[in-house]
């Protein structure tokens, strides 16, 4: 902090450095935490404040949603509390709306200021990191914002897991042809992690709570896959996708590639290939794009909306602005293509939080910024349980080894050794024990049955349907 010092005796900053981390995910969680170990004096001395601002006060850890979607892993276990991770900073749950940075002022909307009507606050800064995440990339395809499930966060995971048990349920109890072929046919949109993973382990838990309906065969459930290019699982390489392609049809699984997704009005998905299947259950994975505060932002973008950034992850052209994540093109030095930049996962995501918080804490003390430089070392993704597909080192794995693989990898990445062994714990108690199937779909409306008794309307689920109707 000398160089803050020297600052401070000019009257060129405040007293106090304060550090603004706009965002919960894994660069806003894993940047506070990097500072609040770096600047442990500063913090205890008030030179220096750390305030994150959130919409949740938990960071989710996305690799396990389909896990939590499958009942492997306690939705609860999916996520870390930002309250006991970071308890040197200040979290504010609430959304940044705009960002005036030439004034260092950000524009935000707390629980606070919408239950007074007060709308928005201002909240001043000196150093800013900007790591707001993306959110589903969506087309303007007739019926998708009516009847299409994200899945992007622990709610929509354990959502559809709670609507796919519901399908079964309906498929079990009615006596018309039509609504049972639709209950049991669902349709995945994007061939890429999360949306083969969320497939891989429904289709596996489904297939497991089949054998407790009298009247429902794993036969009579369709999967569709639906990718728009000429391959799936694009990170893990051109051979172990075609494997990937080559597993899931084994299991039945209809994988559509060079297709979209045209329609979806009237619970009838219609694809460009033709082909029309009357289905409830349409699950949208097909990428994502920079969280909208980027664009309310003074901040310079590159063409595809994401914040232009340096090797040190500070945003091109403007002092005291930093970014790593999804929302932020990051030069990748290792690539041998000119101009290449990282790309928006959790891999980097993580590696580029550390590097952040070191060059923040460097930035304040006068010293030179370190350059973030990763090579990519591969990706590991499961296919349901027991199955999966590595390629990690240029080494290729498929079957048991890669799915075994793939959770040492992400039980070693998944943060606090608190989760860690709760985790650890859960999936030991699933191999000894048989699966749940159990859909709490009440969970989502808690005050459903007293409204009902007060005379109230029925609420409608997330998915649009009245609750209880079929």
């Amino acid at each position: 902090m000398d160089k803050l010092k020297r600052w401070v005796r000019h009257g060129m900053v405040k007293e106090r450095a304060r550090i603004l981390v706009v965002g919960g995910g894994y660069v806003g969680m894993y940047t506070a935490l990097r500072l609040q170990r770096k600047l442990k004096q500063e913090l205890a001395r008030g030179e220096a404040e750390i305030t994150v601002v959130t919409p949740d006060p938990y960071m989710t850890y996305q690799p396990f949603l389909p896990e939590a979607a499958a009942g492997a892993i306690s939705p609860r276990h999916v996520v870390v509390p930002l309250r006991r991770v970071l308890d040197a900073c200040r979290i504010v749950v609430g959304e940044v709306r705009s960002i005036d940075h030439a004034k260092r002022t950000a524009t935000l909307s707390t629980l606070a200021t919408e239950e007074e009507g007060a709308g928005t606050e201002p909240l001043t800064y000196d150093e800013l990191v900007l790591a707001p995440g993306s959110i589903s990339r969506t087309l303007p395809i007739p019926g998708l914002a009516d009847h299409g499930i994200g899945f992007k966060s622990v709610e929509e995971a354990i959502g559809l897991r709670n609507h796919v048990i519901e399908q079964m349920d309906i498929a079990s109890s009615t006596r018309d042809p039509e609504i049972r072929d639709a209950a049991l046919t669902f349709v995945f949109v994007g061939g890429g992690f999360a949306g083969v993973e969320a497939l891989g382990e429904l289709e596996d838990m489904a297939r497991y709570a089949a054998r407790y309906y009298h009247n429902i065969q794993p036969e009579d459930m369709k999967w569709i896959l639906v990718e728009a290019s000429d391959r799936i699982l694009p990170e893990v390489g051109e051979e172990m996708g075609r494997y990937t392609v080559t597993e899931l049809r084994r299991r039945n699984i209809d994988v559509r590639l060079h297709t979209r997704l045209d329609s979806c009005v009237d619970r009838v998905a219609q694809l460009s290939d033709g082909a029309r299947f009357p289905t409830r259950t349409v699950v949208w994975t097909a990428g994502v794009k920079p969280h909208p505060l980027v664009a309310a932002t003074d901040l310079p973008v590159n063409d595809r909306g994401r914040l232009k950034c340096t090797p040190q992850l500070t945003v091109d052209g403007a002092t005291h602005a930093w970014a790593a994540g999804d929302a932020a093109a990051v030069p990748d030095v290792t690539a041998d293509e000119p101009g290449a930049t990282t790309a928006p996962n959790a891999q980097h995501a993580v590696r580029q939080a550390k590097v952040l918080g070191d060059n923040i804490a460097h930035a304040l003390r006068g010293e030179p910024l370190e350059t973030y430089a990763h090579k990519y070392v591969g990706s590991v993704a499961s296919l349901g349980l027991h199955k999966g597909v590595a390629h990690v080192y240029g080494r290729k794995l498929k079957g048991y080894p890669a799915w075994f693989m793939h959770r040492v990898y992400h039980l070693s990445r998944v943060p606090t050794y608190n989760r860690k062994a709760r985790v650890l714990a859960e999936w030991t108690l699933s191999g000894l024990f048989k699966r749940e199937i159990v859909s709490l779909g009440s969970l989502e409306h808690p005050r459903a049955e007293f409204e009902l008794a007060a005379g109230g309307k029925p609420p409608t689920d997330p998915f649009g349907d009245p609750k209880g109707s079929s």
